[in-house]
């Protein structure tokens, strides 16, 4: 029995992909069919119904390619990474393969969550730790979570880091912030 692959999972970036090609290529298929049905009737209110059934069929389609061909370039990292990365699940809370857009694209192959903070390794070459660390600092602000998140778009700095974290109990401080204590 195949258990999908869940956000945060090591495959989901791969799993997701064929899913979205399928539902694509299902899509695209489904509009080329009413454009030829039109084709094949020389009634002329049958022919507007196929017409306006094919252009109402694009928006979904549309939906699921645009952050498909979006998160295109990031691939599922390697087994060698995962293998390295699943080392640290005690440490912390593991994730996989996110991709967290800002006013940038964040993607990241990996991440563990630790009382100690976020740190989070980003494969993007081209973006600017400092902004990025500041964007998600704020979105946790929003939700009431301690802004400690580090960006490290080097692998071996990511690992370096991760090792020199202590593994986390359960009595340790899970991160949220309390409000309204007076």
């Amino acid at each position: 029995m195949n258990k999908k692959v869940q956000k945060g999972e090591y495959g989901y970036r791969s799993a997701l992909r064929k899913e979205q090609i399928i539902k694509v290529a299902i899509g695209a298929a489904a509009i080329l069919l009413q454009l030829a049905a039109r084709m094949l009737t020389d009634n002329q209110a049958a022919k507007n119904i196929l017409t306006v059934m094919a252009i109402l069929s694009v928006l979904p389609t549309a939906n699921v390619a645009s952050p498909m061909l979006a998160a295109w370039k990031w691939k599922t990292p390697s087994e060698d990474f995962h293998r390295a990365l699943a080392a640290y699940e005690d440490k912390g809370i593991v994730l996989y393969e996110l991709i967290v857009t800002t006013r940038e694209q964040l993607p990241f192959d990996g991440i563990l969550v630790h009382p100690m903070g976020v740190f989070a390794y980003c494969v993007n070459p081209k973006t600017d730790v400092q902004k990025a660390q500041k964007a998600l600092n704020e979105i946790f602000r929003a939700h009431k979570l301690d802004e400690n998140i580090k960006v490290i778009k080097d692998e071996k700095q990511f690992f370096n880091r991760l090792k020199s974290l202590k593994p986390m109990s359960e009595s340790e401080d899970d991160g949220s912030v309390e409000y309204g204590a007076g």
